[in-house]
């Protein structure tokens, strides 16, 4: 009976026109076709490679049972927690065992939607932290492939945020919460469903009747800067008809002017087509995009879902989570680091902790990451005090930046930088700020470091030079 009211909505839903490209409520913005030479044409708005980094949040019904291996993957071994209705359908698999032990088998995944209720949800205290981490962008996932919606869905009836569980608009909460603090809000979706009746037995109707009038539906209705496609393997781009669907969110949608979009639209268009490609648990590198924008995301641990498998030992540290951000904004890229909040929505403390440490070090060396663009050459190996370290370099139109990924102790050497004789080189954060000595020889720059007490220092982990007035 659900599946075919379900059905029944999505059709009157499709004859009154959300579904249809011809559903157009704004002004024209643009002229681009539904081909991906037209769509690729098209200019990123600035706001994102402005930006740098940015939150993803993955939440859902998955996170009920919170569980997966926390490891690499492997056979019969998935470490993303959000998958677990897809592993728990392989009863060789360690999430079958474990779902088996704690909740038998005449429990089906479907059940746990009456367990994510949400219960301890601030959307402010989310977008309020999200600022405090120095990120400009806020990506949440709006559907993940167990086709649960966040958001009150009338192609997903008695599977969404609205109907059961939460009984809240999450998106549309979250939104507001995020963009009251001036940040960007943007919204995952899948494409596909795992386990959709209609898109296992009719997947061409599934994209006319579900898929696409919940693209238009959470455009229009949300607004959002930035769309991050995901589940897009089965099928190509033209099946799943989303350049149709990208040329109006170009030209005619409510956010044709500010919107962004990643690769993920079809199994054709993984870097090759799209506003900026992705490189997930920084695979691929940038060495593959050739310039091309692109944004790497990745968990603090194994997982994007809250795992309670992970324990400290699996999270990244505030320092290797630094000089991550560095290391992807210095090869042109966006950090967007994930955090997996618990099904009654608490951020846990580890994830917070690091969001925080990475605030506080922005708030002091962001200028060496927002709005920046690489340099000639990425970085450069130094030595002091007798050990090799990594030197980043990003830069403006007025200034280098030397990003440094240990501290460089009382001198540091550097190779590349060329100065001339009104050179001027700071330390970021130092109070007063005071113009460093430097000197040249053998080509080398020699520039002697202040000498800092663990209370004055201005921050950890990456330690920033600033040079104006370079060659």
């Amino acid at each position: 009976f659900f599946l075919v009211l379900a059905v029944v909505v999505a059709c009157i839903l499709l004859c009154v026109g959300l579904g249809g490209a011809s559903h157009m409520p704004s002004a024209t913005c643009g002229n681009y076709n539904a081909s991906w030479a037209s769509l690729d044409s098209r200019p990123n708005p600035a706001w994102y490679d402005q930006s740098k980094f940015g939150i993803f949040v993955h939440w859902g019904v998955y996170s009920v049972p919170s569980w997966a291996t926390p490891n690499d993957f492997q056979e019969l071994l998935n470490p993303y927690a959000e998958w677990y209705w897809y592993q728990l359908n392989n009863t060789k698999t360690a999430t079958y065992q474990f779902h088996q032990n704690t909740y038998g088998s005449n429990y089906p995944y479907q059940n746990f939607a009456e367990e994510f209720r949400a219960e301890l949800w601030n959307p402010a205290e989310w977008a309020n932290l999200f600022q405090e981490s120095g990120a400009k962008y806020v990506v949440l996932t709006s559907k993940h492939h167990e086709g649960f919606c966040l958001w009150p869905s009338k192609e997903s009836w008695n599977w969404n945020s609205k109907d059961v569980g939460p009984l809240r608009d999450i998106v549309g909460e979250l939104t507001a919460a995020v963009k009251q603090t001036g940040l960007h809000m943007g919204l995952y979706y899948s494409l596909y469903e795992w386990f959709n009746p209609i898109y296992r037995t009719e997947p061409e109707v599934y994209v006319d009747e579900i898929m696409l009038p919940q693209l238009y539906e959470i455009i229009n209705t949300y607004q959002p800067d930035l769309l991050w496609g995901d589940g897009c393997l089965d099928y190509p781009s033209s099946f799943w008809r989303t350049p149709p669907f990208l040329a109006w969110l170009f030209n005619e949608s409510p956010v044709c002017n500010n919107i962004v979009i990643n690769d993920r639209f079809g199994n054709d268009t993984l870097w090759k087509h799209g506003g900026f490609y992705v490189s997930e648990l920084g695979w691929p590198g940038p060495e593959k995009f050739q310039g091309h924008k692109y944004e790497e995301c990745r968990g603090m641990a194994y997982s994007f879902g809250y795992n309670r498998m992970e324990n400290a030992t699996h999270y990244w540290t505030p320092s290797m989570l630094v000089q991550r951000l560095v290391w992807v904004v210095a090869q042109g890229g966006n950090f967007l680091l994930d955090v997996g909040p618990t099904a009654d929505g608490r951020i846990p403390v580890v994830m917070q902790n690091n969001l925080l440490a990475m605030g506080q070090w922005l708030k002091v060396n962001g200028e060496a990451i927002y709005s920046t663009v690489p340099w000639r050459v990425t970085n450069e190996t130094a030595m002091t005090s007798g050990y090799n370290f990594t030197v980043f370099y990003t830069s403006t139109p007025s200034a280098l930046y030397a990003l440094c990924m240990r501290w460089p102790g009382s001198t540091l050497s550097l190779s590349l930088p060329k100065v001339a004789s009104n050179t001027v080189i700071t330390y970021l954060g130092q109070t007063p700020a005071t113009q460093l000595k430097w000197r040249t020889d053998q080509g080398k720059l020699t520039i002697d470091i202040p000498t800092f007490t663990p209370e004055t220092l201005p921050a950890n982990y990456v330690y920033v030079l600033k040079l104006t007035n370079t060659m």
